[in-house]
Protein backbone atom coordinates (compact mmCIF):
# COMPACT_ATOMS: atom_id res chain seq x y z
CA UNK A 1 0.00 0.00 0.00
CA UNK A 2 1.39 3.41 -0.98
CA UNK A 3 0.49 6.76 0.54
CA UNK A 4 -0.97 9.52 -1.60
CA UNK A 5 -1.23 12.39 0.89
CA UNK A 6 -4.53 14.25 0.91
CA UNK A 7 -4.84 17.96 1.50
CA UNK A 8 -7.02 19.31 4.29
CA UNK A 9 -10.54 17.86 4.34
CA UNK A 10 -13.21 20.48 4.93
CA UNK A 11 -16.44 19.17 6.41
CA UNK A 12 -18.94 18.60 3.57
CA UNK A 13 -21.88 21.00 3.77
CA UNK A 14 -24.51 18.27 3.92
CA UNK A 15 -22.58 16.39 6.63
CA UNK A 16 -22.31 19.60 8.67
CA UNK A 17 -26.02 20.38 8.26
CA UNK A 18 -27.18 16.94 9.37
CA UNK A 19 -24.67 16.70 12.24
CA UNK A 20 -25.59 20.13 13.61
CA UNK A 21 -29.26 19.19 13.49
CA UNK A 22 -28.59 15.92 15.30
CA UNK A 23 -26.12 17.43 17.80
CA UNK A 24 -27.10 21.09 18.36
CA UNK A 25 -24.85 21.24 21.43
CA UNK A 26 -22.07 19.30 19.76
CA UNK A 27 -20.38 16.28 21.34
CA UNK A 28 -16.78 15.75 22.35
CA UNK A 29 -15.56 14.78 18.87
CA UNK A 30 -17.36 17.64 17.13
CA UNK A 31 -16.05 20.16 19.65
CA UNK A 32 -12.49 18.94 19.10
CA UNK A 33 -12.93 19.26 15.32
CA UNK A 34 -14.38 22.77 15.67
CA UNK A 35 -11.63 23.91 18.03
CA UNK A 36 -8.54 22.27 16.51
CA UNK A 37 -9.52 21.36 12.97
CA UNK A 38 -7.91 18.15 11.71
CA UNK A 39 -5.84 16.67 14.54
CA UNK A 40 -3.64 14.55 12.27
CA UNK A 41 -2.15 15.01 8.80
CA UNK A 42 -1.27 12.33 6.26
CA UNK A 43 2.29 13.64 6.03
CA UNK A 44 2.88 12.73 9.68
CA UNK A 45 2.79 9.05 8.70
CA UNK A 46 4.45 9.26 5.26
CA UNK A 47 7.54 7.30 6.33
CA UNK A 48 5.39 4.27 7.24
CA UNK A 49 4.24 3.70 3.65
CA UNK A 50 6.16 2.75 0.48
CA UNK A 51 6.32 5.08 -2.48
CA UNK A 52 4.62 2.62 -4.84
CA UNK A 53 1.61 0.38 -4.68
CA UNK A 54 -2.14 0.55 -4.34
CA UNK A 55 -3.26 3.77 -2.60
CA UNK A 56 -3.79 3.31 1.12
CA UNK A 57 -6.58 4.69 3.27
CA UNK A 58 -5.75 8.10 4.70
CA UNK A 59 -3.51 7.49 7.76
CA UNK A 60 -4.71 10.79 9.25
CA UNK A 61 -8.26 9.42 9.25
CA UNK A 62 -7.12 6.03 10.52
CA UNK A 63 -5.20 7.67 13.36
CA UNK A 64 -8.22 9.65 14.54
CA UNK A 65 -10.52 6.65 14.09
CA UNK A 66 -8.13 4.56 16.21
CA UNK A 67 -8.19 7.16 18.99
CA UNK A 68 -12.00 7.39 18.92
CA UNK A 69 -12.20 3.60 18.82
CA UNK A 70 -10.22 3.37 22.05
CA UNK A 71 -12.18 6.25 23.57
CA UNK A 72 -15.29 4.05 23.35
CA UNK A 73 -13.70 0.62 23.78
CA UNK A 74 -14.80 -0.55 20.33
CA UNK A 75 -13.53 -3.53 18.37
CA UNK A 76 -12.13 -3.00 14.87
CA UNK A 77 -15.39 -4.12 13.32
CA UNK A 78 -17.47 -1.82 15.54
CA UNK A 79 -15.17 1.12 14.73
CA UNK A 80 -15.48 0.45 10.99
CA UNK A 81 -19.29 0.35 11.37
CA UNK A 82 -19.19 3.64 13.29
CA UNK A 83 -17.34 5.29 10.37
CA UNK A 84 -20.07 4.12 8.00
CA UNK A 85 -23.06 4.85 10.20
CA UNK A 86 -22.43 7.59 12.77
CA UNK A 87 -22.97 11.20 11.83
CA UNK A 88 -20.70 12.62 14.54
CA UNK A 89 -17.80 10.46 13.29
CA UNK A 90 -18.35 11.56 9.69
CA UNK A 91 -18.39 15.19 10.82
CA UNK A 92 -15.16 14.79 12.80
CA UNK A 93 -13.44 12.94 9.95
CA UNK A 94 -14.73 15.30 7.24
CA UNK A 95 -16.50 12.53 5.30
CA UNK A 96 -19.56 12.61 3.05
CA UNK A 97 -22.71 11.09 4.45
CA UNK A 98 -22.52 8.47 1.70
CA UNK A 99 -18.89 7.51 2.38
CA UNK A 100 -18.82 3.67 2.50
CA UNK A 101 -15.90 3.42 4.91
CA UNK A 102 -13.44 0.52 4.73
CA UNK A 103 -12.83 -3.04 5.86
CA UNK A 104 -12.19 -3.49 9.59
CA UNK A 105 -8.84 -5.19 8.93
CA UNK A 106 -7.41 -1.83 7.79
CA UNK A 107 -7.27 -0.68 11.42
CA UNK A 108 -5.21 -3.71 12.44
CA UNK A 109 -2.88 -3.12 9.51
CA UNK A 110 -2.45 0.50 10.56
CA UNK A 111 -1.45 -0.52 14.09
CA UNK A 112 1.02 -2.99 12.60
CA UNK A 113 2.57 -0.18 10.57
CA UNK A 114 2.97 1.90 13.72
CA UNK A 115 4.78 -0.96 15.43
CA UNK A 116 6.92 -1.87 12.43
CA UNK A 117 7.98 1.75 12.02
CA UNK A 118 8.62 2.19 15.77
CA UNK A 119 6.01 4.94 15.63
CA UNK A 120 3.79 3.75 18.47
CA UNK A 121 4.05 7.15 20.20
CA UNK A 122 3.17 9.21 17.14
CA UNK A 123 -0.57 9.44 17.77
CA UNK A 124 0.01 10.36 21.41
CA UNK A 125 2.76 12.93 20.85
CA UNK A 126 1.09 14.59 17.86
CA UNK A 127 -2.10 15.26 19.81
CA UNK A 128 -0.18 16.32 22.91
CA UNK A 129 1.87 18.78 20.87
CA UNK A 130 -1.32 20.32 19.44
CA UNK A 131 -2.72 20.71 22.95
CA UNK A 132 0.54 22.15 24.17
CA UNK A 133 0.56 24.74 21.40
CA UNK A 134 -2.96 25.67 22.50
CA UNK A 135 -1.65 26.42 25.99
CA UNK A 136 -3.32 23.46 27.68
CA UNK A 137 -0.07 22.07 29.13
CA UNK A 138 1.62 24.44 31.55
CA UNK A 139 5.43 24.62 31.28
CA UNK A 140 7.04 23.48 34.51
CA UNK A 141 3.71 22.85 36.17
CA UNK A 142 2.78 20.01 38.48
CA UNK A 143 2.45 16.37 37.43
CA UNK A 144 1.75 13.06 39.14
CA UNK A 145 2.77 9.48 38.38
CA UNK A 146 1.36 6.08 39.28
CA UNK A 147 1.23 2.52 37.94
CA UNK A 148 -1.17 -0.39 37.84
CA UNK A 149 -0.98 -4.05 36.92
CA UNK A 150 -1.91 -5.38 33.47
CA UNK A 151 -3.07 -8.93 32.83
CA UNK A 152 -1.58 -10.55 29.74
CA UNK A 153 -3.97 -11.94 27.11
CA UNK A 154 -3.23 -15.53 28.12
CA UNK A 155 -4.51 -18.22 30.46
CA UNK A 156 -2.58 -18.59 33.69
CA UNK A 157 -0.71 -21.90 33.55
CA UNK A 158 0.94 -23.94 36.26
CA UNK A 159 4.43 -25.30 35.60
CA UNK A 160 3.29 -28.62 34.16
CA UNK A 161 0.73 -26.96 31.90
CA UNK A 162 3.36 -24.45 30.75
CA UNK A 163 5.80 -27.20 29.76
CA UNK A 164 3.14 -29.21 27.94
CA UNK A 165 1.73 -26.17 26.14
CA UNK A 166 5.21 -24.98 25.17
CA UNK A 167 5.99 -28.27 23.43
CA UNK A 168 2.50 -28.39 21.89
CA UNK A 169 2.88 -24.80 20.64
CA UNK A 170 6.22 -25.61 19.03
CA UNK A 171 4.74 -28.71 17.36
CA UNK A 172 1.74 -26.77 16.05
CA UNK A 173 4.00 -24.05 14.65
CA UNK A 174 6.36 -26.54 12.99
CA UNK A 175 3.36 -28.40 11.56
CA UNK A 176 2.50 -25.22 9.67
CA UNK A 177 5.96 -24.12 8.51
CA UNK A 178 7.64 -27.54 7.99
CA UNK A 179 5.03 -30.33 8.04
CA UNK A 180 7.05 -32.86 6.04
CA UNK A 181 10.14 -32.44 8.23
CA UNK A 182 8.08 -32.73 11.43
CA UNK A 183 6.25 -35.85 10.30
CA UNK A 184 9.58 -37.66 9.99
CA UNK A 185 10.69 -36.68 13.51
CA UNK A 186 7.78 -37.41 15.84
CA UNK A 187 6.76 -40.84 17.22
CA UNK A 188 3.16 -41.94 16.68
CA UNK A 189 2.19 -41.59 20.36
CA UNK A 190 2.96 -37.86 20.29
CA UNK A 191 -0.20 -37.22 18.29
CA UNK A 192 -2.28 -38.49 21.20
CA UNK A 193 -0.17 -36.83 23.88
CA UNK A 194 0.14 -33.38 22.31
CA UNK A 195 -2.98 -33.23 20.15
CA UNK A 196 -5.08 -31.40 22.80
CA UNK A 197 -4.50 -28.59 25.27
CA UNK A 198 -2.92 -29.42 28.62
CA UNK A 199 -5.47 -28.48 31.25
CA UNK A 200 -5.43 -29.01 34.99
CA UNK A 201 -8.31 -31.46 35.17
CA UNK A 202 -6.62 -33.77 32.65
CA UNK A 203 -3.34 -33.94 34.57
CA UNK A 204 -2.59 -36.67 37.15
CA UNK A 205 -3.41 -35.59 40.73
CA UNK A 206 -0.45 -37.14 42.56
CA UNK A 207 2.98 -35.53 42.80
CA UNK A 208 4.97 -38.64 41.75
CA UNK A 209 2.76 -39.05 38.68
CA UNK A 210 3.15 -35.38 37.80
CA UNK A 211 6.93 -35.57 38.11
CA UNK A 212 6.94 -38.64 35.88
CA UNK A 213 4.80 -36.87 33.27
CA UNK A 214 7.00 -33.76 33.42
CA UNK A 215 10.17 -35.75 32.85
CA UNK A 216 8.53 -37.72 30.01
CA UNK A 217 7.62 -34.42 28.33
CA UNK A 218 11.12 -33.18 29.06
CA UNK A 219 12.59 -36.15 27.21
CA UNK A 220 10.23 -35.50 24.29
CA UNK A 221 11.31 -31.87 24.16
CA UNK A 222 14.98 -32.86 24.17
CA UNK A 223 14.26 -35.29 21.32
CA UNK A 224 12.69 -32.50 19.24
CA UNK A 225 15.41 -29.95 20.05
CA UNK A 226 18.11 -32.48 19.17
CA UNK A 227 16.50 -33.02 15.79
CA UNK A 228 16.14 -29.26 15.25
CA UNK A 229 19.80 -28.59 16.01
CA UNK A 230 21.11 -31.53 13.95
CA UNK A 231 23.57 -30.48 11.18
CA UNK A 232 21.29 -31.72 8.41
CA UNK A 233 18.28 -29.71 9.66
CA UNK A 234 17.64 -26.39 7.84
CA UNK A 235 19.03 -23.56 9.96
CA UNK A 236 15.94 -21.40 9.61
CA UNK A 237 13.87 -23.87 11.63
CA UNK A 238 15.90 -23.00 14.76
CA UNK A 239 15.00 -19.35 14.26
CA UNK A 240 11.26 -19.95 14.48
CA UNK A 241 10.11 -18.01 17.62
CA UNK A 242 8.19 -21.00 19.03
CA UNK A 243 11.36 -23.12 18.82
CA UNK A 244 13.41 -20.51 20.69
CA UNK A 245 10.72 -20.33 23.39
CA UNK A 246 10.85 -24.14 23.65
CA UNK A 247 14.62 -24.04 24.12
CA UNK A 248 14.41 -21.36 26.83
CA UNK A 249 11.59 -23.07 28.73
CA UNK A 250 13.49 -26.38 28.73
CA UNK A 251 16.61 -24.66 30.12
CA UNK A 252 14.48 -23.04 32.85
CA UNK A 253 12.38 -26.07 33.82
CA UNK A 254 14.81 -28.99 33.43
CA UNK A 255 18.35 -29.79 34.53
CA UNK A 256 20.72 -32.62 33.66
CA UNK A 257 22.21 -34.47 36.66
CA UNK A 258 24.44 -37.51 36.11
CA UNK A 259 23.41 -37.58 32.45
CA UNK A 260 19.72 -37.82 33.46
CA UNK A 261 17.14 -35.11 32.68
CA UNK A 262 15.43 -33.96 35.89
CA UNK A 263 12.45 -31.70 36.59
CA UNK A 264 13.73 -28.71 38.55
CA UNK A 265 12.44 -28.12 42.06
CA UNK A 266 10.72 -24.80 42.80
CA UNK A 267 13.76 -23.36 44.59
CA UNK A 268 15.97 -24.18 41.59
CA UNK A 269 13.95 -22.11 39.11
CA UNK A 270 15.24 -18.80 37.70
CA UNK A 271 13.88 -15.56 39.19
CA UNK A 272 10.41 -14.41 38.18
CA UNK A 273 11.89 -11.64 36.03
CA UNK A 274 13.29 -14.31 33.66
CA UNK A 275 10.81 -17.17 34.04
CA UNK A 276 8.56 -17.70 31.01
CA UNK A 277 4.99 -18.31 32.17
CA UNK A 278 3.31 -19.10 28.85
CA UNK A 279 4.59 -19.95 25.36
CA UNK A 280 1.88 -17.76 23.84
CA UNK A 281 3.30 -14.58 25.41
CA UNK A 282 6.91 -15.20 26.34
CA UNK A 283 7.34 -11.63 27.66
CA UNK A 284 4.58 -11.83 30.29
CA UNK A 285 5.89 -12.28 33.83
CA UNK A 286 4.37 -13.33 37.15
CA UNK A 287 4.42 -10.73 39.91
CA UNK A 288 2.84 -9.92 43.24
CA UNK A 289 2.07 -6.61 44.94
CA UNK A 290 0.65 -6.99 48.40
CA UNK A 291 -2.39 -9.29 47.96
CA UNK A 292 -2.57 -8.92 44.17
CA UNK A 293 -0.92 -11.54 41.96
CA UNK A 294 -0.95 -11.48 38.18
CA UNK A 295 0.89 -12.56 35.03
CA UNK A 296 1.52 -9.80 32.54
CA UNK A 297 2.85 -6.27 32.64
CA UNK A 298 2.68 -2.87 34.38
CA UNK A 299 1.66 0.47 32.95
CA UNK A 300 2.95 3.78 34.35
CA UNK A 301 1.02 6.97 33.61
CA UNK A 302 2.16 10.54 34.26
CA UNK A 303 -0.33 13.39 33.96
CA UNK A 304 -0.56 17.11 34.61
CA UNK A 305 -2.58 18.20 37.65
CA UNK A 306 -2.66 21.98 37.47
CA UNK A 307 -5.98 23.26 38.78
CA UNK A 308 -6.74 25.74 35.97
CA UNK A 309 -6.17 23.36 33.04
CA UNK A 310 -7.38 19.92 31.89
CA UNK A 311 -5.43 17.03 33.36
CA UNK A 312 -3.55 15.54 30.41
CA UNK A 313 -1.37 12.42 30.28
CA UNK A 314 2.19 13.37 29.33
CA UNK A 315 4.01 10.04 29.53
CA UNK A 316 3.18 6.33 29.17
CA UNK A 317 5.52 3.47 30.08
CA UNK A 318 4.79 -0.26 29.82
CA UNK A 319 7.14 -2.68 31.55
CA UNK A 320 7.34 -6.34 32.57
CA UNK A 321 5.35 -6.99 35.73
CA UNK A 322 8.48 -7.68 37.78
CA UNK A 323 10.22 -4.35 37.14
CA UNK A 324 10.11 -2.18 40.29
CA UNK A 325 8.46 1.24 40.11
CA UNK A 326 11.62 2.90 41.40
CA UNK A 327 13.52 1.88 38.25
CA UNK A 328 11.05 3.73 36.03
CA UNK A 329 11.26 7.24 37.47
CA UNK A 330 14.60 8.15 35.79
CA UNK A 331 13.26 6.91 32.43
CA UNK A 332 10.02 8.86 32.87
CA UNK A 333 11.87 12.07 33.69
CA UNK A 334 14.34 11.56 30.84
CA UNK A 335 11.49 11.11 28.36
CA UNK A 336 9.72 14.20 29.68
CA UNK A 337 12.97 16.17 29.43
CA UNK A 338 13.52 15.04 25.83
CA UNK A 339 10.07 16.37 24.91
CA UNK A 340 10.46 19.52 27.05
CA UNK A 341 7.55 18.49 29.29
CA UNK A 342 9.27 18.30 32.66
CA UNK A 343 7.24 19.57 35.63
CA UNK A 344 8.53 21.71 38.45
CA UNK A 345 6.97 19.28 40.94
CA UNK A 346 6.24 15.60 40.49
CA UNK A 347 4.00 13.68 42.87
CA UNK A 348 4.56 9.93 43.21
CA UNK A 349 3.90 7.20 45.73
CA UNK A 350 6.50 5.50 47.90
CA UNK A 351 7.35 2.92 45.21
CA UNK A 352 9.00 5.62 43.09
CA UNK A 353 10.71 7.66 45.80
CA UNK A 354 14.27 6.81 46.82
CA UNK A 355 17.14 8.86 48.16
CA UNK A 356 18.82 8.76 44.75
CA UNK A 357 15.71 9.96 42.98
CA UNK A 358 15.18 12.81 45.44
CA UNK A 359 18.68 14.07 44.72
CA UNK A 360 18.95 13.28 41.01
CA UNK A 361 15.53 14.65 40.08
CA UNK A 362 16.51 18.02 41.53
CA UNK A 363 20.10 17.98 40.29
CA UNK A 364 19.54 16.65 36.76
CA UNK A 365 16.11 18.04 35.91
CA UNK A 366 15.29 20.68 38.55
CA UNK A 367 12.21 18.65 39.51
CA UNK A 368 11.02 18.59 43.12
CA UNK A 369 9.99 14.99 43.77
CA UNK A 370 7.21 14.82 46.34
CA UNK A 371 6.26 11.52 47.89
CA UNK A 372 6.59 9.47 51.07
CA UNK A 373 9.89 7.75 51.79
CA UNK A 374 10.44 4.70 53.94
CA UNK A 375 10.92 5.30 57.63
CA UNK A 376 14.17 4.37 59.32
CA UNK A 377 13.91 0.58 59.79
CA UNK A 378 15.94 0.29 63.02
CA UNK A 379 14.32 -0.69 66.29
CA UNK A 380 15.63 2.54 67.81
CA UNK A 381 13.51 4.59 65.39
CA UNK A 382 10.43 2.53 66.32
CA UNK A 383 10.95 2.99 70.07
CA UNK A 384 9.67 6.22 71.66
CA UNK A 385 12.93 6.88 73.55
CA UNK A 386 15.22 5.13 71.07
CA UNK A 387 18.36 6.85 69.76
CA UNK A 388 17.70 6.77 66.03
CA UNK A 389 20.19 7.67 63.30
CA UNK A 390 18.34 10.95 62.79
CA UNK A 391 19.53 12.14 66.22
CA UNK A 392 23.23 11.88 65.26
CA UNK A 393 25.05 14.92 63.88
CA UNK A 394 27.26 14.21 60.84
CA UNK A 395 30.47 16.13 60.26
CA UNK A 396 31.02 15.25 56.61
CA UNK A 397 34.33 17.09 56.29
CA UNK A 398 35.85 15.54 59.40
CA UNK A 399 34.29 12.11 58.66
CA UNK A 400 32.80 11.92 62.11
CA UNK A 401 29.40 11.31 63.69
CA UNK A 402 28.41 12.79 67.05
CA UNK A 403 25.78 11.09 69.20
CA UNK A 404 23.19 12.96 71.33
CA UNK A 405 25.53 12.50 74.34
CA UNK A 406 28.28 14.46 72.57
CA UNK A 407 30.51 11.42 71.88
CA UNK A 408 32.33 11.10 68.56
CA UNK A 409 32.54 8.03 66.33
CA UNK A 410 35.75 6.03 66.09
CA UNK A 411 35.26 4.58 62.59
CA UNK A 412 33.99 6.15 59.36
CA UNK A 413 34.41 3.62 56.56
CA UNK A 414 32.97 4.03 53.03
CA UNK A 415 31.69 0.86 51.36
CA UNK A 416 28.80 -0.59 49.40
CA UNK A 417 25.59 -2.34 50.39
CA UNK A 418 24.28 -5.58 48.87
CA UNK A 419 22.72 -3.63 46.00
CA UNK A 420 26.05 -2.04 45.10
CA UNK A 421 25.06 1.42 46.35
CA UNK A 422 27.67 3.52 48.18
CA UNK A 423 27.25 3.64 51.94
CA UNK A 424 29.22 4.70 55.00
CA UNK A 425 29.72 2.35 57.96
CA UNK A 426 29.99 4.17 61.30
CA UNK A 427 31.09 2.68 64.61
CA UNK A 428 31.76 4.12 68.04
CA UNK A 429 34.53 3.01 70.38
CA UNK A 430 33.61 0.25 72.90
CA UNK A 431 34.78 2.30 75.89
CA UNK A 432 32.67 5.24 74.71
CA UNK A 433 29.43 3.26 74.68
CA UNK A 434 30.01 0.84 77.55
CA UNK A 435 29.13 3.23 80.39
CA UNK A 436 26.78 5.54 78.45
CA UNK A 437 23.56 6.29 80.41
CA UNK A 438 21.56 5.97 77.16
CA UNK A 439 23.03 2.61 76.17
CA UNK A 440 19.77 0.68 76.68
CA UNK A 441 18.05 3.02 74.21
CA UNK A 442 20.96 3.00 71.75
CA UNK A 443 22.12 -0.61 71.31
CA UNK A 444 21.01 -4.08 72.38
CA UNK A 445 24.51 -5.57 72.14
CA UNK A 446 25.93 -6.96 75.37
CA UNK A 447 29.33 -5.27 75.11
CA UNK A 448 29.73 -4.09 71.52
CA UNK A 449 29.40 -0.38 70.71
CA UNK A 450 26.76 1.35 68.58
CA UNK A 451 27.16 0.88 64.84
CA UNK A 452 25.01 1.99 61.91
CA UNK A 453 25.17 2.58 58.16
CA UNK A 454 24.20 5.73 56.29
CA UNK A 455 24.19 6.90 52.69
CA UNK A 456 26.66 9.55 51.42
CA UNK A 457 25.89 13.16 52.33
CA UNK A 458 23.50 14.23 49.50
CA UNK A 459 21.36 11.12 49.86
CA UNK A 460 21.42 11.05 53.66
CA UNK A 461 20.40 14.67 53.96
CA UNK A 462 17.70 14.35 51.30
CA UNK A 463 16.29 11.29 53.06
CA UNK A 464 16.26 12.92 56.48
CA UNK A 465 14.67 16.08 55.09
CA UNK A 466 11.98 14.05 53.29
CA UNK A 467 11.19 12.06 56.44
CA UNK A 468 10.84 15.27 58.40
CA UNK A 469 8.77 16.99 55.70
CA UNK A 470 6.24 14.17 55.35
CA UNK A 471 5.15 14.62 58.97
CA UNK A 472 3.99 18.20 58.32
CA UNK A 473 0.46 19.35 57.43
CA UNK A 474 1.81 21.17 54.36
CA UNK A 475 3.11 17.90 52.92
CA UNK A 476 -0.22 16.16 53.46
CA UNK A 477 -2.07 19.01 51.76
CA UNK A 478 0.27 19.08 48.75
CA UNK A 479 0.50 15.31 48.43
CA UNK A 480 -3.28 14.88 48.48
CA UNK A 481 -3.30 15.89 44.80
CA UNK A 482 -1.52 12.64 43.89
CA UNK A 483 -4.67 10.64 44.62
CA UNK A 484 -6.32 12.13 41.53
CA UNK A 485 -4.39 9.85 39.21
CA UNK A 486 -6.41 6.94 40.56
CA UNK A 487 -9.30 8.43 38.58
CA UNK A 488 -7.15 8.36 35.45
CA UNK A 489 -6.38 4.68 35.94
CA UNK A 490 -10.09 4.04 36.51
CA UNK A 491 -11.00 5.93 33.34
CA UNK A 492 -8.51 3.89 31.33
CA UNK A 493 -9.88 0.66 32.77
CA UNK A 494 -13.46 1.62 31.89
CA UNK A 495 -12.61 2.93 28.41
CA UNK A 496 -10.42 0.19 26.98
CA UNK A 497 -9.58 -2.32 29.71
CA UNK A 498 -6.28 -0.74 30.71
CA UNK A 499 -5.63 -3.64 33.09
CA UNK A 500 -6.18 -6.30 30.41
CA UNK A 501 -4.00 -6.50 27.35
CA UNK A 502 -5.85 -6.91 24.08
CA UNK A 503 -2.74 -8.26 22.40
CA UNK A 504 0.24 -10.56 22.92
CA UNK A 505 3.67 -9.15 23.73
CA UNK A 506 5.10 -6.08 25.38
CA UNK A 507 5.27 -3.93 22.22
CA UNK A 508 1.60 -4.40 21.31
CA UNK A 509 0.50 -3.96 24.91
CA UNK A 510 2.45 -0.68 25.06
CA UNK A 511 0.74 0.48 21.87
CA UNK A 512 -2.63 -0.25 23.48
CA UNK A 513 -1.68 1.85 26.50
CA UNK A 514 -0.39 4.74 24.38
CA UNK A 515 -3.58 4.88 22.30
CA UNK A 516 -5.67 4.63 25.46
CA UNK A 517 -3.80 7.61 26.92
CA UNK A 518 -4.35 9.53 23.67
CA UNK A 519 -8.07 8.79 23.84
CA UNK A 520 -8.24 9.97 27.46
CA UNK A 521 -6.54 13.25 26.50
CA UNK A 522 -9.00 13.79 23.65
CA UNK A 523 -12.01 13.15 25.90
CA UNK A 524 -10.67 15.38 28.66
CA UNK A 525 -10.02 18.32 26.38
CA UNK A 526 -13.47 17.89 24.84
CA UNK A 527 -15.02 17.94 28.31
CA UNK A 528 -12.91 20.97 29.28
CA UNK A 529 -14.08 22.87 26.18
CA UNK A 530 -17.67 22.16 27.27
CA UNK A 531 -16.93 23.42 30.82
CA UNK A 532 -17.73 20.03 32.33
CA UNK A 533 -16.43 20.13 35.93
CA UNK A 534 -14.24 17.40 37.36
CA UNK A 535 -16.21 14.74 39.18
CA UNK A 536 -15.80 14.35 42.91
CA UNK A 537 -14.88 11.08 44.57
CA UNK A 538 -18.00 8.95 44.80
CA UNK A 539 -19.30 7.87 48.19
CA UNK A 540 -21.86 5.22 48.89
CA UNK A 541 -25.18 6.41 50.38
CA UNK A 542 -24.34 4.69 53.65
CA UNK A 543 -20.88 6.28 53.89
CA UNK A 544 -22.42 9.68 53.20
CA UNK A 545 -24.50 9.31 56.37
CA UNK A 546 -21.42 9.11 58.61
CA UNK A 547 -20.89 12.87 59.28
CA UNK A 548 -24.54 13.31 60.30
CA UNK A 549 -24.46 10.62 62.98
CA UNK A 550 -24.38 12.15 66.47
Amino acid sequence: MSLKPHSARPIPAETARVAEAAFPRRNVYMRMRDQFGELYADGTFADLFPARGQPAESPACLALITVMQFAEGLSDRQAADAVRGRIDWKYTLGLDLTDPGFEASVLSEFRQRLLAGQAELRLFETLLQRLREAGLVKPRGRQRTDSTHVLAAIHTLNRLECVGETLRHALNTLAVVAPDWLRRQVPADWFERYGRRFEEYRLPPGRPERYALAEAMGADGVHLLTALYAPETPTWLREVPAVEVLRQVWVQQFAVADAVLRWRTADDLPPASHLICSPYDAEARFSQKRQTTWTGYKVHLTETCDEDLPHLITDVQTTPATQPDSELLPRIQADLAQRDLLPAEQLADAGYVTAEHLVNAQHDHQVALLGPVGLEPSWQAKTPQGVSVATFVMDWDAHRATCPQGQHSALWMPGHDRHGRPVIHIRFAPQTCLNCPQRAHCTQAATAPRTFTIRPQPYHEALQAARQRQTTPDFKTAYAARAGIEGTLSQGIRLSELRRSRYLGLAKTHLQHVITATAINLLRVGAWLADVPLAHTRRSPFAALAPSIT
